[in-house]
C-alpha cells in the first residue's frame, strides 16, 4: 500500500516538467532555474530541520513517515533529490531534453515499479529489479518522448538510458540518476544526428 501511495506522489511530480514547459515556458529558463533553486533551499531546510530538531522530526514523521523508505529516515528524501536533479536538468540541458529527462523519472520509475511489483517474474542477476519493470520503464518513457516531439532516435536513446539508469545498481538515488543519465544520453544523441 505505501508503495502505491509513493508512486502516486511520484507520478504527480510531473508537475515540475509540465510547469517548466507550459507555465514558465522554455524561453524563461533562468526563472525556472531560480524557482527550483528556491525549492531546493526550502527542501534542504526541511531535511536538516528534521535531522537536527527532535520536535520537528516527530511532526515530519507523523506527516510523511508512512511514505518514506527506511533509508530516507536518515538520508534526504526522494523529493529533495528530485528537485536537485530537475534544477541540474534545467541548467545544463536543452529545454526539450530537460523536459523529457525530468518527466522520465516520474513516468519511468513509476511504471517500472508498478509493472515490476505486479507482473515482474524475471529478476536481473542478484537485484530486486525485473525485466518486465525495465521494459515498462523503456516503453513509457519512449512513448512520452515521442508524444512530446523528440526526434525518434533521441527518444529511443533517452528511454533506453532511463531504463538502464533505473536498473543500474549504483548507490545514487533514482531521482538523480534517471534524469541526468537520460538527459546526457539525449544531449549527445542530439549532437550526433
Amino acid at each position: 500500500m505505501s508503495e502505491t501511495i509513493r508512486k502516486s506522489i511520484h507520478i504527480s511530480s510531473l508537475i515540475i516538467p509540465l510547469t517548466y514547459k507550459y507555465i514558465i515556458t522554455f524561453e524563461r529558463q533562468k526563472l525556472a532555474f531560480f524557482l527550483l533553486l528556491i525549492a531546493l533551499i526550502i527542501s534542504l531546510a526541511i531535511e536538516f530541520g528534521r535531522f537536527w530538531q527532535k520536535s520537528f522530526r516527530k511532526i515530519f514523521m507523523r506527516l510523511f513517515g508512512l511514505i518514506l523508505r527506511k533509508h530516507e529516515w536518515k538520508d534526504f528524501t526522494g523529493a529533495t533529490y528530485l528537485i536537485f536533479s530537475s534544477m541540474l536538468c534545467v541548467a545544463f540541458f536543452r529545454p526539450d531534453v530537460a523536459f523529457c529527462a525530468m518527466a522520465f523519472v516520474s513516468i519511468g520509475d513509476t511504471f517500472a515499479a508498478m509493472i515490476g511489483i505486479n507482473f515482474g517474474k524475471r529478476k536481473f542477476l542478484g537485484m530486486n529489479k525485473s525485466l518486465e519493470g525495465s521494459i515498462a520503464c523503456f516503453c513509457s518513457t519512449f512513448i512520452f518522448a515521442l508524444i512530446f516531439g523528440l526526434h525518434p532516435i533521441v527518444a529511443v536513446v533517452g528511454a533506453l538510458a532511463a531504463a538502464l539508469a533505473e536498473v543500474w545498481n549504483i548507490p545514487v538515488d533514482d531521482n538523480v540518476k534517471i534524469p541526468l543519465i537520460s538527459g546526457i544520453a539525449m544531449t549527445f544523441m542530439g549532437i550526433i544526428i
